[in-house]
Parts: structure tokens; sequence; C-alpha cells
């Protein structure tokens, strides 16, 4: 589904050229579910953010679906993010004065299709899997952590996208609430949906069937195990 050949990133921080993707292979196959691991300036978030479409390559190929990505514009990216892409951050990143209802569909609004009753209907039903169907017209202040990235979790899901990338998903939660939440994931991978997720805590890492160790830009390390 995803294919990266010889991806290269690179910034320049004051004088310095910093390499922040150097010649990355990578290739994602649907259904798979990928933690990647590395220190802070490994390049991990980088890769995340050239998989969502957020950045483009300095040389290299990004073909997603066959379709190469690589030399889009920035109205053709967001086209790709909106309708291949779900997406669920360490910061939850929920609007304070929408209700979690309006939260989850808010994708729905830039999607080319619009938003319809349909929406709604999948929205709750989504809302009801992540357990918050009592919560529909709360606002984020009004729920823990652990709802609001159950919420999160839901929005990613609206536009039924291919693949699912999950930055720190539980970087601001506690311990409970993060095996909960990997335990969501877990289930929405084994029922197909293909995850990539950052993280920098191993046993967060060990509930992926995939992990990438990155260094320097680079991949120095991949395991793969059986599934749950």
């Amino acid at each position: 589904m995803i294919t990266l050949e010889k991806i290269s990133r690179k910034y320049q921080v004051g004088g310095q050229t910093i390499r922040a993707l150097d010649e990355v292979d990578l290739f994602i196959a649907k259904g798979d579910f990928v933690a990647i691991m590395g220190r802070s300036g490994s390049g991990k978030s980088t890769l995340l953010n050239m998989l969502g479409c957020m950045d483009r390559p300095d040389g290299g190929r990004y073909l997603l679906d066959e379709h190469e990505v690589s030399g889009m514009d920035d109205d053709a990216l967001s086209a790709v993010r909106n309708r291949y892409m779900g997406f669920i951050f360490q910061s939850f990143h929920l609007l304070p004065r929408l209700t979690v209802l309006e939260n989850v569909l808010l994708p729905r609004r830039y999607h080319e299709s619009g938003l319809s009753d349909a929406d709604s209907d999948r929205a709750r039903a989504l809302l009801e899997r992540v357990d918050l169907s009592n919560r529909l017209d709360h606002r984020p202040n009004e729920l823990s952590g652990g709802q609001r990235q159950r919420v999160a979790i839901a929005r990613a899901l609206i536009n039924q996208p291919r693949v699912v990338l999950a930055d720190e998903p539980t970087g601001n939660l506690d311990s409970s609430t993060s095996d909960a939440i990997m335990d969501l994931l877990q289930e929405l991978n084994r029922d197909g949906q293909t995850i990539v997720m950052v993280t920098h805590e191993p046993e967060i890492a060990e509930c992926a069937d995939r992990q990438i160790v990155m260094m320097d830009g680079k991949i120095t390390q991949e395991e793969s195990r059986a599934l749950h």
C-alpha cells in the first residue's frame, strides 16, 4: 500500500545541513501495525510527516496505492491526506468549542463529498465503539485525557482512512489509560486497519507487529512478530 524508495529530507539549521531522512526505503502493506522508534532527532517524526503527506521529500519516491505523491502540490497533498489518512496526536488537537460529536465529524466538513446524515450515524457508531456514546454533547474540557484520545481515534476513523498515523498516542496518558488506548488500536488493527505509530516507549511499541528503529535519518533495525 505504501512504498518509500530512497526518501531523503534535508534541513538547513544555521550553516549546518541536517539529514532528517537519509535515503529511507520502507514498505507498509495493508493491515500492518508498525511502530517507529528512535531517539529525539533520529528522524521518526519526519518520517511520520512524510507518510502523512505533511511534508515533501528532497529526493526519492513515495508511492501510495501505486500513485506517486512525492511531487504533488499542497492542494493535492491536502486532498490525499483527507481521503487516505487519519491522524491521532499526542495532544489530541480537539477543538474546545465543539462537542464530542462535532469534533469527530470535523474531517467530513472538508471531504470532497461533504457532510451528510449518514456521516452523523457513522460518527455515533464510532463513538459507541470507543465507549463514548454517553458523551456526545460534552466538550473536550469535560473529558479525561483517555476520553479525549478516544474522541481523537473516532475522528481519525470517520473518513474510513486507508492508514491511521499516530504520533505518541499515549504520551500524555497514565499507564492504565495507555494500556486501554493500545488495546483499542490493536482491536482496530485486527479488524484490518493499517496503523503507523511513533513512540519512544518500548512497551508501547511491543503492541505493534513490526518495530522499526531509526537513527540519524536511517532505519537501522526492524523486527516483525506474529499477530496477537
